[in-house]
């Protein structure tokens, strides 16, 4: 039995679903495992029979799917399409260009492929990412740094710290953090010889180096994450 109130496209795959798991189902065995009315199930397989699901049989009589009928293989309930959505419009608006145009043409892929109910769930689902003005500087150099922890580069660039304080640095990018209305980079700098967070848009004349780094002395992601643990603990922000 499916407890609350459950959305429709959430029910439509749940009731393809039950009648996968079973040879035969009369229309109140399938109202009682949904916790619908019979006259919703009713309406909902002919919806699915509309769609071209292969259900055979008929209203006080039961029904059956046939068995070599299978879900296309990008199969989403409503509730995962909204969480899809809210992402896709966080990278939209918090990253930077080139993810933008990569996340709405894998979107556009995933709406191309859905079936009806759950498309309407994508193209209605009113959950919102706005950006800032701010946002366009903050994502400015984010593509090459992505690169450069994709690709295992050390940079090099100028830096402005919070209280204006200049240096030149040159680090090993471990990591991207995106923090709700900023990013950080994790890395280890060479200048301070430990890890350290950089905020891209504190950056500036970012150049991505020759020279590749594969983590064999040590020095990796892992090792910025404990750092920065042990660095929690000493200022008693865990206690």
């Amino acid at each position: 039995m499916y407890h609350g109130r459950m959305r429709r496209a959430d029910r439509l795959f749940q009731l393809v679903q039950v009648l996968r798991s079973r040879r035969f189902a009369t229309g109140q065995q399938i109202a009682d495992e949904l916790g619908v009315s019979k006259r919703t199930v009713y309406r909902d397989i002919a919806d699915l029979q509309g769609s071209g699901v292969p259900i055979q049989g008929e209203a006080g009589v039961g029904y059956r799917i046939d068995r070599g009928f299978e879900l296309p293989p990008l199969t989403f309930n409503a509730q995962e399409i909204e969480s899809l959505v809210l992402g896709a419009r966080i990278v939209s608006s918090w990253g930077d260009s080139d993810l933008a145009d990569a996340v709405r043409s894998a979107m556009t892929k995933i709406e191309a492929v859905l079936p009806e109910p759950l498309r309407q769930v994508l193209l209605e689902t009113a959950l919102f990412a706005p950006g800032r003005p701010s946002a366009a500087a903050m994502t400015s150099e984010l593509s090459l740094l992505r690169r450069a922890v994709g690709d295992h580069h050390p940079i090099r660039f100028g830096y402005t710290r919070a209280d204006g304080a200049d240096s030149n640095r040159t680090v090993r990018p471990l990591g991207l953090y995106f923090w709700g209305t900023k990013w950080t980079l994790a890395a280890w700098c060479e200048f301070r010889h430990d890890y350290r967070s950089f905020r891209p848009d504190r950056m500036r004349d970012v150049m991505m180096l020759d020279d590749a780094f594969d983590g064999s002395d040590g020095i990796h992601l892992q090792g910025f994450l404990e750092s920065m643990e042990r660095r929690s603990r000493e200022r008693g922000d865990w206690d």
